[in-house]
């Protein structure tokens, strides 16, 4: 699929996503996140400095998870998980960092920590931190979740399975308005369609085969590493042998014009990633 200019500014570099693919690689310092929960809680560095090695562009570190029915945790103990983090990476890597957060102090921290990157599940819906990243120029990710972790898989509806293409493509037009109206820079945004977040099978299904349907003139940031839809289709119930599955996806995406991937295994990603742009390059 032919795609348009397409760039996504922060302050440390401005990624141009026009003719190639940027993996978003995945650093829960969490003890109960899906997939990797407390793996890496005493070798993070190494873990993060690893995946740049293998091709990751962006390191995506999370102090709480939001996996379906996780609890909430306290900004103390998110800041305590996080900021030593990445204080340390950014003492030995100029790689980009994203703050997984949705809380403005949190945000405000990581930054000042030496984060790029906000990437808040609840869409900057709150207006302490939407002022924030306006104040800082920091690249933003902007998801959609239906409810909230705690219990957004509770019977989530959209009408029919074409509606949800619908519902979130007018969340991002009204989110980026909003935005762009307190003064973040469009340039600075891109949107996450939330897969997971509040979606039925069907509802993931939908988007992922809808994909080029709800690009307005942002970039779309792909997240389904490990996803427990994976395990309803394939009946892996293992996340970590998941990666292939969610390989094919990033392939796949990326022929619908997808350039941002959020992702736990970046080696076997960027391999997707680099037939997927082999295979455009002769469309």
């Amino acid at each position: 699929m032919q795609v348009a200019m397409m760039t996504w500014k922060t302050p440390r570099r401005t990624l141009d996503l026009t003719h190639g693919g940027v993996l978003m690689g995945i650093l829960n310092t969490t003890p109960d996140s899906f997939s990797d929960g407390g793996k890496y809680n005493t070798r993070e560095i190494e873990h993060a400095l690893r995946m740049v090695d293998e091709g990751a562009e962006i390191i995506d570190i999370g102090g709480e998870s939001t996996r379906p029915g996780a609890a909430p945790v306290g900004i103390e103990e998110e800041i305590r998980r996080t900021i030593p983090v990445i204080e340390a990476l950014r003492e030995q890597s100029k790689v980009l960092i994203s703050i997984d957060t949705s809380k403005s102090i949190v945000a405000r921290a990581a930054i000042e920590a030496g984060a790029d990157i906000v990437n808040d599940v609840t869409g900057l819906s709150d207006p302490e931190m939407a002022s924030l990243c306006a104040e800082t120029g920091v690249g933003v990710c902007v998801m959609h979740m239906h409810g909230q972790p705690l219990t957004m898989q509770h019977n989530p509806s959209y009408g029919d399975d074409g509606g949800v293409i619908h519902v979130v493509k007018h969340y991002f037009a009204e989110r980026l308005k909003c935005l762009t109206d307190i003064g973040i820079d469009s340039e600075c945004i891109c949107f996450d369609p939330g897969i997971g977040f509040g979606k039925t099978l069907e509802h993931n299904i939908a988007i992922l085969c809808g994909l080029s349907d709800l690009q307005l003139d942002r970039p779309l940031l792909l997240g389904v590493s490990r996803k427990s839809f994976i395990e309803s289709i394939t009946g892996e119930r293992d996340p970590e042998r998941r990666d292939h599955a969610t390989a094919v996806i990033t392939a796949l995406a990326y022929q619908q014009g997808i350039r941002l991937h959020r992702v736990h295994n970046v080696a076997i990603n960027l391999q997707s990633l680099q037939l997927g742009e082999q295979c455009g390059s002769h469309k």
